[in-house]
């Protein structure tokens, strides 16, 4: 018995490449007591990854050459030595790049039962997981979205975005979406939720914003950053609520030289309020998250959206398909 582990190979310079993982494989050593063993069956990528390949993400613990690639996953309990964790419970948590891992339940695997069957696993990593969470918090508790509310979501076709138009449109708001591609806002405009879409790659995006949101802005929900925030900014309404969720235009070269906002004293005219979460803070809220997401996805009214590759050999491929923004929903890799 064998364990693949997709290992940091080097520390990215620009893009994330092929390159900078290895794959290898490594015995299946002994359970000690109080672990369990999970074989992966899911895994998904996030854009945060590449800084925990520099250790640039302090929540995270420190990640060295020949470590193990961090990552959320799903997977299925197939031994165990801790009496709260069951062979055959489906479980979501840090399991990392690899065939199999091993828990014992404390806080750093950030561990959860699955409890909704209804739905295929693979939602415990989008819907239904901190992915899912993240759209209906940041909307809800951090946006304060209301009904008749006028909402802008950048990245809006990604994992979090695909779900932020369709939980707006379930509360009496409107939403408008960013993407990256015309497939990606007709997919938006006819699937996902939104009213109208832009597509951010035909050019500045000020006038498309001035004539679709006329009104202005109550809440924008933004996972780009940079120019794109910069743009929404200026659209702002009085009292919106601008929600910091991601800035992958800045996770390359923003890190080390982030783009000025020119327009941030719009937060002020405005009596706006822009603020930051981080998903893992607001845990005492996912039962609640996973309990109306679901019942919204029986009732037909959250369609979700994965993007899948096939096989433990496509983990580097997916994290480069989300960084070149050709996913379509979550991206995740079926391992088993």
């Amino acid at each position: 018995m064998v364990n693949r582990q997709w290992v940091l190979a080097a520390r990215p310079e620009g893009p994330v490449k092929h390159s900078d993982f290895r794959l290898i494989e490594t015995p299946l050593r002994p359970l000690a007591d109080g672990e369990f063993r999970i074989r992966t069956r899911y895994l998904g990528v996030a854009a945060v990854m590449r800084g925990y390949m520099l250790n640039a993400e302090k929540f995270e613990r420190p990640l060295a050459i020949g470590d193990v690639m961090h990552g959320r996953g799903v997977g299925e309990v197939v031994e165990s030595r801790n009496p709260a964790w069951a062979v055959g419970d489906i479980v979501q948590g840090k399991l990392g790049w690899q065939d199999y891992a091993i828990a014992d339940g404390s806080d750093y695997f950030l561990m959860f039962k699955v409890r909704q069957r209804r739905v295929p696993i693979s939602t415990a990593l989008g819907v239904l997981g901190l992915t899912g969470f993240t759209s209906y918090l940041g909307l809800v508790d951090v946006g304060a979205v209301k009904a008749g509310d006028h909402v802008l979501v950048s990245g809006a076709a990604g994992g979090v975005g695909s779900n932020v138009g369709q939980i707006a449109r379930n509360l009496g708001a409107s939403a408008v979406g960013i993407a990256g591609s015309a497939e990606k806002c007709r997919l938006l405009t006819e699937n996902l939720g939104y009213r109208a879409a832009i597509d951010y790659r035909l050019g500045p995006i000020d006038m498309r914003l001035a004539e679709l949101m006329p009104e202005g802005i109550d809440v924008f929900f933004d996972n780009v950053g940079g120019e794109i925030l910069d743009a929404g900014l200026a659209q702002l309404r009085r009292h919106a609520r601008v929600v910091l969720c991601g800035a992958i235009s800045q996770y390359i070269d923003g890190i080390e030289r982030p783009r000025p906002l020119n327009n941030a004293f719009a937060i002020f005219k405005k009596m706006a309020r822009m603020e930051a979460f981080f998903i893992y803070e607001m845990s005492e809220h996912f039962e609640r998250a996973e309990a109306q997401m679901a019942e919204w996805i029986t009732e037909g009214k959250l369609i979700y959206q994965e993007d899948i590759l096939d096989g433990l050999e496509q983990m580097p491929e997916a994290l480069i398909r989300l960084f070149e923004g050709r996913n379509l929903g979550k991206q995740l890799v079926h391992v088993s």
